[in-house]
């Protein structure tokens, strides 16, 4: 049985009751544009709080792409709410710990317990996970209670009515539209007004999977699968990440480095060039080597930056973005994929008191205020990294390193180069609960929810 079957078999397993077993006393039609996981996310929980959901993906089939994904405990206590648990334990991997090291000598300058330590902490375990695996447990969690419609690609949205035009000429109308469509949002442009460009961050990442089989047979490469560890390789204008996914079966590999003048593609699913991928990390240590000769082909990303948008949400307070489609993330803190999960949480959370379709705008306001905050910092986190981790060796490396060594000495030291280490960063990043936030919102404001003030008016 394969994971996609397995994840289906056991989709009667019930979550819990969401929301306290509250539903909207009037059923919407939403749209959701886009079947990632954002949209996935999105969709079951605007589903669970009682409304009708049909997710438009503009792909012809549903396919198995990417590769490793990280799931945090901000995260994974939402999935499993959601009934997920035995999927994550059954498909993904606990680290036990992260270690940071030099590029050149595999020397560890940075260490951060995970494992039991970020259950004891934040309430719930860190996993390293396949992306494809990620979908479909979200794809079967989401399936029964939403319509999925693929080879539906939207060509105009009219956020008024609103309604959206699919390339077949097929008009979709809706009460609500949610736009979970990626980095290449094309609900965004409704919402800024136009296109926004996109900024090339000069990096680009290279993605590879190796058999763990392989890496036992060797004695410098066994203990990367024995240890459990994510390592992050640091080296000067690049770094490398490698962790377990697949219950041990499969490494993971992501490659950060210089884009060339050749430019790449920002794409997941783009192939990349094998030996020029070696060329970047020559005159690396002796693991990284090894690894790398093991890699018969690589998917190769380019890294774009987006600054945050003044508002998510389209002035007629019908449509707004989710996810990426809003706040993109760079891969440097691995919190992309949690910031849409959260956003869907606390969208589906509110959204199940919805009695009144007046209600409708000041419940997005809401959603944009508890999530605008917290998104927008996980962007300025995730850039700062890629600074911290590509320091050339000289004076700036050599000080990061010295920090990291003290943070491996001093388990409450607060302020370090390694934002993992951070104890006051990591429990805002993972102590964060997105269903908490969404109740005690409403606990605090319910009662005078016409008159909630949208953050557009504040940020402007």
């Amino acid at each position: 049985m394969d994971a996609r079957e397995s994840q289906t078999a056991d989709s009667t397993h019930q979550p819990e009751h969401l929301y306290k077993g509250r539903r909207a006393s009037l059923p919407l039609d939403i749209v959701v544009i886009g079947c990632g996981l954002g949209g996935l996310a999105a969709a079951y929980c605007l589903a669970q709080g009682g409304h009708k959901v049909t997710i438009l993906e503009a792909a012809p089939a549903i396919g198995d792409v990417g590769a490793g994904i990280q799931a945090s405990p901000n995260v994974s206590r939402l999935l499993k709410r959601w009934g997920l648990g035995p999927h994550l334990e059954e498909l993904g991997v606990k680290p036990q710990n992260l270690s940071i090291r030099r590029w050149k000598n595999d020397e560890v300058v940075g260490f951060t317990p995970f494992g039991e330590t970020f259950v004891k902490d934040y309430g719930s375990p860190y996993y390293h996970i396949h992306r494809a695996d990620f979908h479909h447990m979200l794809y079967a969690a989401a399936e029964p209670y939403c319509n999925i419609r693929v080879d539906c690609r939207v060509v105009f949205v009219d956020p008024s009515k609103p309604s959206v035009t699919l390339a077949s000429g097929e008009v979709v109308f809706a009460d609500l539209i949610i736009g979970a469509d990626g980095v290449k949002s094309v609900t965004r442009e409704y919402v800024v007004g136009g296109p926004d460009e996109a900024r090339a961050t000069g990096d680009a990442a290279y993605r590879a999977l190796i058999p763990t089989e392989k890496l036992l047979q060797d004695d410098d490469l066994k203990p990367l699968v024995e240890k459990t560890e994510s390592i992050i390789w640091m080296g000067p204008t690049g770094h490398i990440v490698g962790y377990n996914i697949r219950a041990k079966k499969e490494y993971n590999l992501v490659m950060i480095h210089p884009d060339g003048a050749e430019g790449g593609v920002e794409s997941w699913t783009a192939g990349g060039n094998v030996e020029r991928m070696k060329e970047s990390y020559k005159g690396w240590n002796t693991v990284v080597q090894k690894l790398l000769a093991l890699i018969p082909s690589t998917l190769d990303w380019k890294l774009m930056d987006r600054d945050p948008l003044p508002s998510w949400i389209h002035k007629d307070g019908k449509l707004a973005l989710l996810g990426d489609s809003c706040h993109p993330m760079l891969p440097y803190r691995a919190q992309g994929s949690a910031m849409a999960i959260e956003d869907a949480a606390v969208l589906g959370n509110l959204f199940s008191h919805c009695s009144d379709r007046s209600q409708i705008a000041p419940l997005l306001y809401a959603y944009q205020s508890l999530r605008y905050e917290r998104a927008t910092a996980t962007q300025t986190s995730s850039s700062l990294n890629r600074h911290i981790f590509h320091h050339p060796d000289g004076p700036e490396q050599e000080e990061r390193d010295r920090e990291m060594r003290a943070a491996m000495e001093d388990a409450v030291r607060l302020a370090t180069a390694n934002q993992w280490a951070d104890k006051k960063k990591s429990a805002i990043q993972f102590g964060y609960d997105a269903d908490e936030e969404a109740e005690n919102w409403w606990l605090m404001n319910g009662d005078k929810l016409m008159s909630f003030v949208p953050i557009s008016e504040a940020v402007n």
